[in-house]
């Protein structure tokens, strides 16, 4: 967790374990780090190389699905002998995993070019017509919400790091992550942000720290779960949450998907100050975090940068009839023999189809690369920094596994199975999202989609009927109609 280049004394109290309510218990550690002369200068605070390689080896820990064997770090294809019934399930959707491999990912903040929306309950807002950073009189509550990447993270930490008085020993500034390897990758940005600030100390409220009953802390950060910070604040008193100036809930959409975390929150922030900042961050803004929001911080300023919008309009749509899962992928063999792809993204509805075609692919030559549940978080990064270097030419995927993955080289998506949500109707944003990485960069795409059965074809009428746009058939025995669409 620590780097030699950081300036910070850190209050470093992390657990054997992974996650924060499977940790098991060990005695605290106290660390202090000097800061070394000349090193990682010029190296980017969000995510440097450095920072990325001490993640994958602090969050070792981490599986999403325990499983008999796993792929390896580079994506190679591995037959596993776990039971078929588990790995013919659908894939669930873990938003915390997710997130912390779009950090993982991430090399650069994303460009957006969509207006910032802001929105006031007080219509004598400051925000209407200030000229300068003094006239909006911060600090103020907050509500924010933009996708991943855009930079909420490097926001929530200069706003603590420039409320911290050092010369008070005591906690100021408390911030609230969903799972323990989120907030590890907050302090690395605290770290990195506050190198020049030698006298600011940090520590992690996780379980598996255990302090000395009526010990008070002196840290001016607190990073931690809900859980044990709810416990340091009001079982244990090692937090006097009444000297705490700035409140941030980071990651409120993971937040309310976790059991136990909305109510804890809460009960946190009625404990905090009236005049404590509260900061909200959120990558989605669905109705439950609006009314989850409404509930932490009260008579916010909002902000919301919405996400880019995806178009289907330079993307040219297929779907070729096939009889089973044989036929899809001799289909699939012929488009591969026909045009030249530089790279391609092809979905699967299971964990199961998408190993049995990644192998499939493998004996007929191709470089696959395969995401699927079972694998690690830092192996997910490791095979998608593999693609994107172009090392492998084909990501076989589920849908879950590749959210938030941008490829610049990738032109062809192909659907091998059409997105359906759990009760079996079409998932119209899954398709947007899914086709919608070949039509991006000004670049013409190309998507496919296999249909197998009746049940299949209506679901892609109801998917054309939703665009307004035609999907066109197409015969891939016949070669000539292949070689014209990708003219």
């Amino acid at each position: 967790m620590t780097s030699p280049s950081v300036g910070l004394e850190l209050g470093l109290l992390r657990p054997q374990g992974a996650h924060d309510r499977a940790a098991p218990a060990r005695e605290s550690v106290s660390t202090s780090v000097s800061p070394a002369p000349g090193t990682m200068a010029t190296d980017s605070w969000a995510l440097a190389v450095d920072e990325q390689e001490a993640a994958a080896e602090s969050l070792s820990n981490l599986h999403l699905k325990e499983e008999k064997s796993k792929p390896d770090a580079n994506g190679a294809v591995v037959k596993t002998n776990a039971n078929a019934e588990k790995a013919d399930e659908e894939e669930k959707e873990d938003r915390a995993a997710q997130s912390l491999l779009n950090k993982l990912i991430r090399s650069n903040l994303v460009d957006n070019t969509n207006q910032v929306e802001v929105l006031q309950r007080d219509p004598n807002s400051p925000l209407y017509s200030v000229k300068s950073f003094e006239e909006l009189r911060l600090p103020q509550n907050l509500i924010a919400q933009s996708q991943s990447g855009t930079g909420k993270t490097a926001a929530f930490v200069l706003a603590m790091l420039s409320q911290v008085e050092p010369a008070n020993r005591y906690p100021q500034c408390l911030c609230l992550s969903p799972t323990y390897e989120l907030a590890l990758q907050t302090g690395k940005v605290i770290e990195q942000m506050g190198k020049f600030y030698p006298e600011l100390k940090l520590a992690y409220a996780v379980r598996g720290n255990k302090l000395e009953r009526g010990q008070k802390i002196s840290e001016h950060i607190v990073i931690g779960t809900p859980g044990t910070v709810l416990d340091w604040c009001a079982k244990l008193k090692f937090i006097d949450p009444k000297k705490i100036k700035v409140f941030v809930l980071d990651e409120a959409d993971v937040m309310i998907a976790t059991q136990g975390h909305q109510d804890q929150s809460i009960r946190i922030q009625r404990m905090l100050p009236r005049n404590c900042q509260m900061l909200l961050f959120s990558a989605t803004f669905e109705d439950s975090v609006w009314k989850f929001a409404q509930k932490v911080v009260p008579d916010p300023n909002i902000i919301k940068l919405k996400r880019e919008e995806e178009t289907l309009d330079t993307i040219k749509q297929y779907y070729v009839l096939c009889n089973n899962r044989d036929e899809k992928f001799q289909a699939l063999c012929n488009l591969y023999g026909a045009i030249t792809i530089a790279q391609a993204m092809i979905f699967c509805h299971t964990r199961k189809t998408a190993s049995w075609l990644a192998a499939e692919l493998s004996k007929e030559g191709h470089q696959v690369a395969l995401l699927s549940g079972e694998m690690m978080v830092e192996q997910r990064a490791a095979v998608i920094e593999r693609f994107r270097e172009g090392k492998e030419k084909v990501l076989v995927t589920t849908n879950v596994c590749a959210r938030g993955i941008d490829v610049e080289q990738v032109s062809v998506v192909i659907n091998f199975d059409l997105p359906v949500d759990k009760d079996g109707n079409p998932d119209n944003e899954t398709y947007l999202h899914r086709i919608g990485r070949t039509g991006r960069f000004g670049k013409r795409g190309l998507a496919v989609n296999m249909v197998d059965s009746k049940h299949s074809m209506n679901i892609l009428n109801r998917i054309q009927e939703h665009f307004n746009k035609k999907i066109e058939r197409l015969d891939t025995d016949d070669l000539d109609e292949i070689e014209k669409i990708a003219n």
